[in-house]
């Protein structure tokens, strides 16, 4: 637990999602507020889960780190693996720097 405040928003049904789109959303929000937690210690947190027309889309914002501190863990593969689970089954991943932190967009056929 980090005391980070976190926003999260649901928007349209997500009930017709098939199971490999449930996993691919589970896994990579899990991922990527592992990533926050990693590399923006502290930082504010959005997470918006909504539905696109024939899309589900996952977006997971952060408000960026302390400045001056960067995060030396790493080296892993989560933003590949974030991005290949999406792929796997039909949809993208974006993940770049955001306005003030990081955002991770990730895509999949609702």
């Amino acid at each position: 637990m980090t005391g980070a405040p976190c926003t999260v928003s649901v928007t349209g049904s997500l009930d017709s999602l098939e199971a490999g789109a449930r996993l691919a959303v589970a896994r990579t929000a899990q991922e990527a507020l592992t990533n926050v937690r990693k590399h923006a210690p502290g930082a504010a947190v959005s997470v918006a889960l909504r539905r696109v027309e024939g899309w589900c889309e996952l977006e997971v914002c952060d408000t960026g780190g302390p400045p001056g501190r960067l995060s030396s863990s790493g080296g892993g593969y989560g933003l590949v693996g974030m991005r290949e689970r999406a792929e796997l089954i039909g949809g993208s991943l974006a993940a770049r720097p955001g306005a003030e932190g990081f955002r991770v967009l990730l895509r999949v056929p609702a």
